[in-house]
């Protein structure tokens, strides 16, 4: 894809991406960020990626970091994070989104949890670097698949496969996390997620802030733009993505997908269907 995300306003800022017909699920980024910042997000998926150049300064879980050239990083799903250039001249780097039920699903085990978002491993890293940029150019599914798995078995060492250490109230807000994929596309009042989760809106909202980190609205929206990127791929004309996420308008959509993944809804449609 040549030229720049039509939300970026300094040319030294571009984003690509890529999806598979033969690896649902899985998503490729390649970015080289320098003016741009990330306002604060979630993903549906596992981030895994590197650091090539650079360096990237994120709050993540409540704590800042930075992750210099030849990090590896690694970001749990519905994890609140931002992302902005630490360095000059920016941050260029690659990750893949793993939804955690494809990550299942692939290799058989459940729980995936990873407890450090960065560190330092120079051989790892760029390894995973490789992989990725492999996979990317990969043009058939044996291939394809081939590739994914060996990434998955470099990253695998730094992963758990238990429950994450703050989940102590995990199934009553599973519940909750249900009912916001279930009606993602209505208006969701916080009396309705509290009585969900049976509890009070205050202690409701305390609550599923110190689980997630994120606020209830912060997910929906989490969600919405997930399902967005589900319909953009699927060919989805923009218009009809935004009645079917509950967002406003097309408008409404293209100014939160492009805050949150830096370019719009029509770019992003053309990077993961021209293939």
């Amino acid at each position: 894809m040549q030229g720049v995300p039509d939300h970026f306003t300094d040319e030294r800022d571009t984003a690509r991406f890529r999806q598979f017909p033969a690896l649902p699920g899985v998503e490729l980024y390649h970015a080289h960020i320098s003016r741009y910042a990330f306002e604060p997000h979630t993903h549906e998926a596992f981030g895994i990626g590197t650091i090539e150049a650079g360096a990237e300064r994120f709050r993540y879980r409540g704590t800042h970091y930075v992750a210099a050239v030849n990090s590896l990083v690694t970001m749990n799903p519905d994890e609140l994070h931002t992302g902005q250039a630490a360095t000059p001249d920016g941050w260029r780097y690659r990750m893949i989104y793993l939804e955690p039920v494809q990550l299942a699903e692939i290799t058989g085990i459940e729980q995936w949890w990873f407890n450090d978002v960065e560190r330092c491993d120079a051989q790892r890293a760029a390894q995973t670097g490789r992989l990725i940029g492999a996979l990317w150019s990969a043009e058939t599914p044996l291939a394809q698949q081939g590739l994914l798995l060996d990434l998955i078995d470099t990253i695998r060492p730094y992963a758990s496969h238990s429950r994450s250490p703050d989940s102590v109230n995990a199934p009553r807000f599973d519940q909750v996390r249900h009912y916001l994929h279930d009606n993602y596309m209505q208006p969701v009042t916080l009396r309705e997620l509290a009585q969900v989760a049976a509890l009070s809106p205050y202690h409701f909202l305390r609550q599923f802030k110190a689980q997630y980190h994120v606020t209830p609205h912060q997910m929906l929206m989490a969600i919405r733009l997930w399902r967005a990127k589900l319909f953009l791929a699927q060919g989805m004309p923009a218009a009809e993505v935004a009645c079917a996420t509950g967002l406003t308008d097309q408008s409404h959509l293209t100014r939160a997908f492009s805050q949150r993944y830096g370019l719009t809804p029509v770019r992003y449609q053309r990077q993961v269907i021209a293939r």
